[in-house]
């Protein structure tokens, strides 16, 4: 005797059928590459200035063509390259992922300078990277499967994009002009930069293009992109003006960069098949040093190291003649917490009298406190005076302050991804998050940031 579903079983079963069938398009339609591209000192302004001389393969595809985010903002500040790789790889600030600047000074080292991938075994490597990046995660959902990769002109750039479990980060070696990699890397890496240097070369006066044909051949001979299992390549590219190019000259390079670059990867991989995020790292270094004083414009200089020295004969006056400050770099301040700590004095005393003294320094809006972990920044960070210009005597370092924001865009494109145009403000640390989003898989382990969409 045949036995018959009734109508009500017969809709439960037709339910549970189709979330399956749309669970398993949901899974399919995860790409198989993530190109995740930041552009250093990328800027909105110029993108729009230098719109009409685009071809239609660059920046104009992807503001046509993607989902893009015309206010992009970092949750913190100062930013400069370092600390903006690592947030936009990590999801997350310095506060977490420990990359506070480029470079700052090692209080266990006897306060040495040190750079943010520096490393005493391999010399460059992610080990002061405090967190996991999206292609560290894109490696343990995996097992391993995935192949993640950081390109980038400067080191910090490629490491940092790239992350702990990366199967190669490399850059450019500024003294040979070739490609260049840690044997931090599996030997694999080593192995093939190697190769590519035989064939090709590293231009300086046209990085961008020699970066873009860096990226398209590691898709192609590490065959990224291939498999179901999805894998991940950063590449940093530049907008900086350099002494021999006009700013047009740079974005309108930079574009058939872009352009030479996607189309290259679209064609090897699918369009659909390959998600590319574009963003900017938030700051900007003037290529010229501007005399406010000539326009009447309210300046001066504020000598941090000088200055360092009174606040030391003033913490002298108060607690007894010693060494309490030890170091100041950038705009930063750091006091000798052993001596502190010998002499019991209070931190958050001498914090508190410390910031009373140098607040009434000419030049000096405000003191805060460090947010960061100490063993990667100062005790003390002085917001100099936007057009007052910084000097340390001692490290020959100088800057105008500014604290003007610079406006640049966060662009999703590809992948099955809708053109869409959001004006509402969008931070980068959310960049990681939306990229976990897509390729479902966890976000970053310090990212608590929502995907963008």
């Amino acid at each position: 005797m045949k036995k018959h579903l009734s109508t009500s079983s017969t809709l439960v079963l037709l339910m549970l059928l189709s979330g399956t069938m749309l669970q398993a398009q949901s899974l399919q339609s995860a790409p198989r590459l993530v190109v995740n591209i930041a552009i250093d000192q990328l800027r909105s302004d110029y993108i729009e200035q230098f719109a009409p001389l685009y071809g239609q393969d660059g920046f104009r595809r992807l503001f046509e063509q993607g989902m893009v985010f015309d206010q992009g903002s970092y949750s913190f500040s100062p930013v400069d390259r370092s600390s903006a790789i690592a947030s936009i790889s990590t999801g997350t600030t310095p506060y977490y992922n420990n990359i506070s600047g480029n470079a700052w000074l090692d209080r266990d080292k006897n306060m040495r300078k040190v750079a943010s991938v520096d490393d005493i075994k391999f010399l460059t490597s992610a080990n002061r990277l405090a967190t996991s990046t999206i292609g560290d995660e894109m490696k343990m959902a995996t097992k391993g499967s995935s192949l993640v990769y950081g390109i980038a002109e400067e080191r910090d750039a490629a490491v940092l994009s790239a992350g702990h479990a990366a199967n190669g980060a490399f850059w450019l070696d500024k003294y040979k002009d070739k490609w260049t990699t840690s044997f931090y890397y599996p030997n694999a890496a080593v192995k093939w930069i190697n190769s590519y240097n035989n064939v090709y070369s590293a231009k300086s006066n046209m990085l961008n293009d020699a970066l873009s044909a860096l990226a398209v051949e590691c898709v192609k001979s590490n065959v990224l992109g291939m498999d179901e299992a999805t894998d991940y390549l950063a590449v940093t590219l530049s907008a900086k003006q350099r002494e021999t190019k006009s700013m047009e000259q740079v974005y309108v390079g930079l574009d058939r960069s872009l352009g030479s670059m996607i189309s290259s990867i679209e064609n090897k991989v699918g369009k659909n098949n390959v998600l590319f995020v574009l963003t900017g790292t938030g700051y900007y270094d003037e290529a010229e040093q501007i005399d406010y004083s000539k326009y009447n414009i309210p300046t001066g200089s504020f000598y941090i190291n000088r200055t360092a020295n009174l606040l030391n004969m003033y913490l002298g006056a108060i607690y007894g003649q010693g060494q309490y400050v030890d170091a100041c770099f950038g705009n930063q301040i750091y006091l000798n917490r052993s001596l502190i700590e010998k002499r019991n004095i209070s931190l958050s005393d001498i914090r508190s009298r410390s910031r009373d003294f140098l607040v009434q320094n000419s030049g000096v809006t405000a003191v805060h406190d460090s947010p960061y972990n100490p063993s990667v920044s100062g005790d003390l960070i002085i917001e100099v005076t936007p057009g007052w210009k910084l000097i340390n005597e001692t490290s020959g370092e100088q800057y105008i302050s500014r604290l003007s924001a610079v406006a640049f865009p966060i662009i999703f494109y590809g992948a099955h991804v809708k053109a869409q145009r959001v004006e509402t403000p969008a931070m980068v640390e959310r960049i990681a998050a939306t990229i976990a989003k897509t390729i479902h898989i966890r976000a970053p382990n310090a990212c608590k940031a929502l995907p963008l969409y």
